[in-house]
């Protein structure tokens, strides 16, 4: 996986690309949280869930339809006054699909795993991207702070 900050930080620049005027802090801390939240699928290595089932690491969690269900669910939560049939609207919840899918597709850009399974839950085949140049980074703050992480953040310069 990439790290964490560079999933933020992708969100940041998705958002800037959004042309959206006005936007509060929540806003930001949102499409943070959204590009950040697929990897809490981690978790399905403390209950024993198999890597490469749709509900292991880089399963269900990465995939579109749930940048879609997530998306939807944070506009409904905080930005329902926001109608989707105005463009604002539908920017806002376009801005979280595309922070929330970030992740998936930075993660495809990764050495190492087993791919993504954009598909979930249609279709569990995983799938990486051509284009292959993030050193895959430890699960784990601690392993993040060793020479291993170093090499991440260096490869994620790119």
């Amino acid at each position: 996986m990439a790290s964490a900050f560079v999933h933020a930080v992708a969100s940041v620049a998705i958002g800037k690309l959004s042309f959206l005027q006005k936007v509060d802090w929540e806003f930001w801390a949102l499409g943070a949280f959204c590009a950040v939240i697929p990897d809490a699928d981690v978790l399905a290595f403390k209950f024993g869930i198999p890597y490469e089932i749709m509900w292991g690491h880089r399963g269900i969690t990465y995939s579109l339809s749930f940048a879609v269900l997530l998306s939807l669910w944070v506009w409904f939560a905080f930005y329902r006054q926001e109608k989707l049939r105005t463009l604002r609207g539908a920017l806002i919840l376009l801005f979280f699909i595309l922070a929330t899918a970030s992740h998936a597709i930075l993660d495809a850009m990764t050495t190492g795993g087993l791919g993504i399974a954009f598909f979930a839950p249609f279709h569990n085949e995983r799938y990486f991207l051509a284009f292959r140049p993030i050193a895959v980074s430890p699960i784990g703050i601690k392993n993040f702070f060793s020479e291993w992480g170093w090499r991440v953040v260096k490869s994620e310069f790119i």
